[in-house]
């Protein structure tokens, strides 16, 4: 029996780039996983990754039970969506004026529509940019990525300066927040300390402000480890 190809989609577009989320450092993404990023359920993934996995050419390579990881095909899809989506980022910030708060719900809109011909124009108009407004590198036209050497601010060391890399984009809440405190990409900070008690990282701004960061908040945010000592106090 022929193949029948999958048509782009949105549901396709989102798979894809939920898998080439999940799936790091050669390790597949789970049904689980999928269903948890996507609001899904488990069942609707497998059914999906089944029809993606027997689309021709094929999107995903999938087997029960071991998780899914995109093929070249799905890869090349996933790349052009993830460059389209944080290109729309940037232009809506850097160009329309809009929040980097609010940016994502709008770019998750259009992402899957635009032309290549106002993908180039955007590039264009923008110099080309390496990096949205969240720190997180845009997919070159070749599918390269810009380098993005980094690591969880949690897990960053005592009395070190770091650089904010990148953070989540996708709650508008917590970009509040880390607006606020001046937690944005090439800010630097000094990390005072670790309250383990608390589960919070303590940091030194510029302008000598201290203040703690959660948990749960230090692992959606990275970094880069300066090797110079610290230059923020």
């Amino acid at each position: 029996m022929p193949k029948e190809p999958v048509l782009s989609s949105e549901a396709t577009d989102d798979y894809l780039k939920a898998i080439f989320d999940l799936a790091k450092e050669e390790q597949k993404a789970s049904t689980s996983e999928i269903a948890r990023k996507l609001r899904v359920s488990a069942a609707s993934v497998t059914g999906m990754l089944q029809k993606l996995s027997t689309n021709d050419p094929p999107m995903v390579s999938y087997e029960k039970r071991r998780g899914a990881e995109l093929t070249e095909a799905g890869m090349r899809r996933a790349l052009e969506v993830i460059r389209h989506h944080r290109l729309l980022e940037r232009y809506l910030h850097d160009a329309l004026g809009y929040r980097w708060d609010e940016v994502h719900v709008e770019a998750e809109k259009l992402e899957h529509f635009i032309s290549e011909d106002l993908e180039e124009r955007m590039a264009l108009l923008l110099g080309d940019p390496e990096f949205d407004p969240h720190g997180h590198p845009i997919p070159r036209k070749d599918g390269s990525m810009p380098a993005c050497d980094d690591i969880p601010l949690l897990g960053a060391p005592e009395l070190s300066a770091v650089a904010v890399s990148r953070v989540d984009d996708g709650d508008p809440a917590l970009l509040r927040e880390l607006a606020s405190s001046g937690v944005t990409p090439n800010a630097i900070f000094e990390v005072v300390e670790r309250r383990s008690a608390e589960g919070h990282t303590v940091l030194r701004s510029a302008d000598e402000r201290v203040f703690p960061v959660a948990a749960d908040v230090a692992t959606r945010v990275r970094v880069r480890v300066l090797e110079e000592e610290p230059s923020t106090r």
